[in-house]
């Protein structure tokens, strides 16, 4: 099974009003495991980078001036992305940017089935907890100290592996270790794998009688009037 992790980064918050996509960037998986291969590019939006933008990713105006329109790059994503299902945080965030450059550029927009959001899956599984990707990352004892700002090919390699966690580990179906995170360790439920790991079993006990319960079977068997086995 392909999947497509990916995150962008954008102008603002809504493409309808107007916004941009300004990065994307995307990791290849297959069966669940990483397979190197990855897809990544800046793109001009055309438009002025609201401060607030700015400040959360750090893409200028100045150093996009020079990258290309997304226009201009749409087929080589497009052929990358094939038809994989593509995972992101809070996706419908990243397929309505996608979608609406796309759009613009004459191409048919991705189908919402193929989206895979893990903030959905992460409210099933921790429900009330916090569940920002920077949260979510130390939950699941996930190294981030390198991410400064946002870029959308560093979220999406925290991302990958975050999503490794969500949906089983890197033991998937195995059950060899306790994957307890190394943060709120001690302020949730233990998982149903968890719980399993650390039950405790009674050895089974051999199948033989012992010499000690035999002759208790025998006296019994002579302690029986007039059994029924006796006339056969």
């Amino acid at each position: 099974m392909r999947e497509i992790i990916f995150d962008t980064e954008t102008t603002g918050f809504d493409p309808q009003s107007g916004d941009r996509m300004v990065e994307i960037g995307c990791i290849e998986m297959i069966d669940r495991v990483e397979t190197g291969e990855s897809f990544h590019c800046y793109y001009n939006p055309q438009r002025p980078m609201p401060k607030a933008a700015e400040e959360v990713h750090g893409l200028s105006d100045t150093f996009l001036s020079d990258k290309k329109l997304f226009a201009d790059g749409a087929d080589e994503l497009l052929e990358f992305l094939g038809e994989a299902n593509l995972v992101a945080h809070n996706a419908q965030f990243d397929f309505n940017f996608l979608n609406a450059e796309l759009v613009l550029c004459g191409k048919k927009p991705i189908s919402q089935f193929r989206m895979v959001d893990t903030l959905a899956i992460a409210k099933v599984k921790h429900p009330g907890a916090k569940l920002s990707l920077d949260a979510l990352c130390s939950r699941y004892g996930i190294d981030r100290s390198h991410r400064v700002k946002h870029g959308a090919l560093l979220d999406a390699e925290l991302l990958t592996q975050l999503y490794i966690e969500l949906t089983g580990g890197r033991q998937i179906g195995l059950g060899l270790a306790d994957d307890k995170p190394v943060s709120e360790a001690e302020d949730r439920q233990p998982t149903q794998k968890e719980a399993a790991l650390r039950r405790q079993f009674i050895a089974p006990r051999p199948h033989s009688a012992s010499a000690e319960e035999l002759a208790r079977h025998a006296a019994f068997m002579e302690g029986i009037k007039d059994p029924l086995w006796a006339d056969s």
